[in-house]
């Protein structure tokens, strides 16, 4: 079926003020959801974003057999007592990098998994290695070219997994695979990121016991069979770093909801680099109105940079929001985006805007600002480069159109019509196939 083409329209100069609430987390449900084929007990999720991801990972969980019911607008219930492991959707896994999140799951219950290609943004290469080798060390065979090929028919046996690199997904697999592995597992050079530890409590509840929760050296205690439980997925904090920003640059007095605040030190210490002051309130986090955003120097008046790195340095997916806000704030500043090597590439259309880039290299941007922006036609390439570029209109003077939305709506629940609850001028047309 042909996905139908929409566009954002905006009218940018407009502050964003008032109160919105977190939505889950993104990429704590798509592995959360994965973790449904661990048990033929029910999985009953509560706080579930309801984005294009996470709708393309549930279709490839009913395409091998998960019975789903949504009991609300952001409850589902999900059992895999009758699932067939057979071949996974080849279209459905393109559409999203966790579809790989299944290979961990059928591969410890199964015996078996034959994986598609996996889809997601294209920022640059992202290697499956790491999966891969955390399932070698299990003692499952690995074969396939195009189709990864996992082999387990005598079980996975508990082992100590070093993980070349801190890879999130990979930790996840390895998490998933090992709490249906009867003995002790250790997953050395883990990722610690939020929707990590949130998987992990997750497995605690279905019946696994994992040491090191939140740490860079977790401990499974695997079982032989798990259970149901049911789970309310954490708030996303890249969402969150996302209204701080759009607030801030439109001027706006923003209360963030359900903001969980003991995950943003390093989110709101790096954004104040740009002047973007932010306070606690309990679980809310507030944005204060008409910010003066300027770039605070660093000790000898040299040059700041923000960076990205592993948890608990600044999230990969917030570094094309920060270079969105630095065009807005007096002074110079240094983006270094250390992961992706094709996420800094959406700069042009910034420039085309009116902002002022010197893109050093595919990881190193140089921004001064503010910069006055002015309304342009753009395209999202993905799901962050969207938001900034979505960032950028709200702060423009006149009108912008941004094509593409669906890689938006792939990360960002309702976006638009949660704006404009906040006052923001945007509407979603649809685009004539033809005329665009």
């Amino acid at each position: 079926m042909m996905q139908k083409l929409e566009k954002f329209v905006i009218e940018g100069g407009v502050p964003l003020s008032g109160e919105i609430r977190a939505a889950g987390n993104k990429n704590a449900a798509l592995p959360i959801l994965a973790a449904c084929l661990l048990t033929s007990e029910p999985l009953r999720l509560s706080n579930v974003p309801r984005i294009r991801d996470v709708e393309s990972q549930i279709a490839l969980l009913e395409g091998i057999g998960v019975r789903t019911e949504w009991l609300g607008q952001n409850e589902i219930r999900l059992q895999a007592d009758a699932v067939e492991p057979g071949e996974l959707d080849e279209r459905q896994a393109s559409r999203i990098r966790a579809s790989f999140l299944l290979a961990g799951p059928l591969l410890a219950r199964f015996g078996s998994a034959r994986m598609p290609p996996p889809g997601g943004d294209t920022i640059g290469r992202r290697r499956l290695d790491p999966h891969l080798d955390a399932f070698a060390d299990l003692g499952a065979a690995i074969g396939g070219e195009r189709w990864i090929e996992l082999s387990a028919p005598s079980g996975l046996t508990a082992n100590r997994i070093y993980m070349d690199e801190p890879s999130v997904m990979g930790t996840e697999n390895a998490l998933l695979a090992a709490a249906l592995t009867p003995g002790e597992t250790t997953i050395a050079n883990a990722a610690s990121e939020p929707h990590v530890v949130d998987l992990a409590r997750l497995l605690t509840k279905m019946g696994a016991t994992v040491d090191g929760i939140g740490s860079n050296v977790m401990t499974v205690h695997g079982r032989a069979e798990l259970g149901g439980a049911e789970h309310r997925i954490c708030s996303d904090h890249i969402e969150v770093g996302s209204f701080m920003a759009l607030a801030a640059v439109t001027g706006g007095e923003l209360r963030i909801t359900d903001a969980n605040p003991d995950q943003l030190w390093m989110i709101r210490r790096q954004f104040r680099r740009l002047g973007l002051i932010t306070e606690v309130a309990g679980e809310d986090l507030l944005v204060p109105p008409n910010q003066r955003l300027a770039v605070q120097a660093d000790h000898g008046e040299a040059i700041p940079k923000i960076d990205d790195g592993p948890w608990p340095a600044f999230p990969a997916d917030l570094t094309s929001i920060a270079l969105a806000v630095a065009t807005q704030a007096e002074g110079t500043i240094l983006i270094f985006e250390k992961m992706f090597e094709n996420r800094l590439f959406f700069t042009d259309k910034l420039v085309a805007m009116g902002a002022r880039i010197t893109l050093c290299d595919p990881h190193r941007a140089i921004v001064s600002g503010p910069s006055k922006l002015y309304g342009e036609r753009l395209e999202s390439p993905d799901i962050r480069a969207g938001m900034a570029m979505l960032i950028a209109a709200l702060a423009a003077e006149g009108r912008s159109e941004i094509g593409n939305v669906i890689q938006i709506d792939r990360g960002y629940e309702r976006v638009d019509e949660r704006l404009r609850g906040l006052g923001a001028r945007i509407e979603r047309v649809a685009v004539n196939p033809i005329s665009g």
